[in-house]
C-alpha cells in the first residue's frame, strides 16, 4: 500500500459499490418496462435486444461500482492490476454471452420471416452462437496477456486432422448450409424423396433434417443424403397445387349434362370445404373410351398438400350423391365370357375385372 487504509476510504468504497447496485436495480426496472412495450410490436428483434440488455447493463453497473471502489482504496499496483483484469474478464464474458444471444435471436428471427413458418433453421443459429462465443474467448485470453497467435496456429494444424476425422459430419454441415442458402428446402415445406420418405420439414440443423410425417412420426434424414436425393417439394414455388381425380360414366350418358353437373359439384366443394381454393375454376377433361365407360379427369385446387385428402373425400361423396339424383350412371367394369358346349358357343356376361375365359368341352359351368 502507498498509504494507510482509513475510514474515509472504506466509506467511499462502500458508496461506490452502493451506487453500482442502485444503478443496476434502476436499469433492470427500466429494461423490464421496455420489454413489456417491445412485446407489443410485430418485430421480434426488439424483444431479443431488450432481453439481452437486461442481462448486460445491470452486471456492467455492478462491475463499474466495484472498479470505482477499488480505485479509491489504497491498493498496491499489482493488486489493482489483478482486480482490473478480473472485472474486465467479467464484463467481456457477460457482453459475449449477451451478444451471442442477441445475434442468434436475430438470425432466428430472420430465418423465420424468410421461411414464413413457425419452425427455425437452427444450423445458422448454432453457427452464429459458436462464432460469437469463440471471438469472446479469444478476447478474454488477450486481456489476460495470453498470446493467441500460437493458439491460432495450433488450431490451424489440428483443424486438418479434425477435418479428416469428421468428414461425414462436415459433409452434413456444409450440405445443410447449401440446402438453406439455395432455398431448395425451408422449414415448413412438404417434401417427398425418391426413397419414399415424405412429410413437413420441421428443422434443419448442423447434421440432419427432421421431417414430420402426416402420421405425426419424425423421420431424421442426414443433410448429405437429402442433398443427393431426388426430391419433390410440394410447397415451392407455390403452396397451392392441383390434384387429379379420375371418374367415368356410361356410354349412354349426356356428356354435356355430366360436365355441367360435375362442374357444379366442384364449385360447391371449392367453396364449402376448408383448405380448398375458392377461386379455382372447375376443370373437367374427358380423355378415354374405356371398356365399359367414358373416362374423364376432374382437376381440383387445394391450399396445401395435406388438404387434398379431405377435399377428395368430400368431392367423391358429393359427386356420387349428385349423380344418383341426376340419374347419371357410373357403370361397373364388365367382361364377356364365352362358354362352349360341344361346338356351340354360349356368350355369358360377367362383371368384375376377370378376363375372358374359354372352357372347351365343359357343360355350361364356369
Amino acid at each position: 500500500m502507498n498509504r494507510t487504509l482509513t475510514l474515509d476510504d472504506l466509506v467511499l468504497a462502500g458508496i461506490a459499490l452502493a451506487a453500482g447496485l442502485v444503478l443496476a436495480f434502476m436499469s433492470r426496472t427500466l429494461l423490464r418496462w421496455l420489454a413489456k412495450h417491445a412485446k407489443r410490436t410485430r418485430w421480434s428483434g426488439d424483444d431479443v435486444i431488450v432481453d439481452a440488455l437486461r442481462s448486460v447493463v445491470p452486471w456492467a453497473a455492478i462491475a463499474g461500482g466495484a472498479a470505482a471502489a477499488a480505485a479509491v482504496l489504497p491498493l498496491t499496483r499489482i493488486v489493482q492490476h489483478h482486480i482490473d483484469q478480473v472485472l474486465q474478464v467479467w464484463v467481456i464474458a457477460v457482453v459475449t454471452s449477451s451478444a451471442a444471444r442477441v445475434i442468434a435471436g436475430l438470425v432466428r428471427s430472420v430465418t423465420q420471416s424468410r421461411s414464413g413458418v413457425a419452425g427455425s433453421a437452427t444450423i445458422f443459429v448454432n453457427i452464429t452462437r459458436v462464432l460469437v462465443l469463440a471471438i469472446g474467448f479469444l478476447v478474454i485470453l488477450q486481456t489476460l496477456g495470453v498470446s493467441i497467435a500460437p493458439l491460432l496456429t495450433a488450431l490451424g494444424v489440428g483443424g486438418l486432422a479434425v477435418a479428416l476425422a469428421l468428414q461425414d459430419t462436415l459433409a452434413n454441415l456444409f450440405a445443410g448450409i447449401h440446402i438453406l442458402a439455395s432455398k431448395t428446402v425451408q422449414p415448413g415445406d412438404y417434401i417427398r424423396l425418391s426413397s419414399g420418405e415424405e412429410g413437413y420439414v420441421v428443422d434443419i440443423n448442423w447434421r440432419q433434417t427432421t421431417v414430420r410425417q402426416l402420421s405425426n412420426n419424425l423421420v431424421v434424414i442426414p443433410n448429405g443424403q437429402l442433398a443427393k436425393a431426388n426430391m419433390t417439394n410440394y410447397t415451392r414455388p407455390e403452396q397451392e397445387l392441383t390434384v387429379l381425380v379420375q371418374a367415368g360414366v356410361s356410354y349412354d350418358s349426356d356428356l354435356e349434362h355430366v360436365e355441367r353437373v360435375t362442374a357444379e359439384v366442384v364449385a360447391e366443394v371449392m367453396t364449402d370445404v376448408t383448405g380448398a381454393v375458392p377461386e379455382h375454376e372447375p376443370a373437367i377433361r374427358f380423355h378415354t373410351f374405356g371398356d365399359s365407360r367414358i373416362g374423364f379427369t376432374v382437376i381440383l385446387g387445394v391450399g396445401e398438400f395435406s388438404d387434398q385428402y379431405r377435399i377428395k373425400h368430400e368431392f367423391i361423396k358429393r359427386l356420387h350423391r349428385r349423380y344418383r339424383e341426376e340419374g347419371i350412371h357410373i357403370p361397373s367394369p364388365a367382361r364377356t365370357v364365352t362358354l362352349q358346349q360341344g361346338t356351340a358357343a354360349i356368350p355369358h356376361q360377367r362383371t368384375g375385372q376377370t378376363p375372358a375365359e374359354t372352357f372347351p368341352g365343359k357343360p355350361g359351368t364356369e
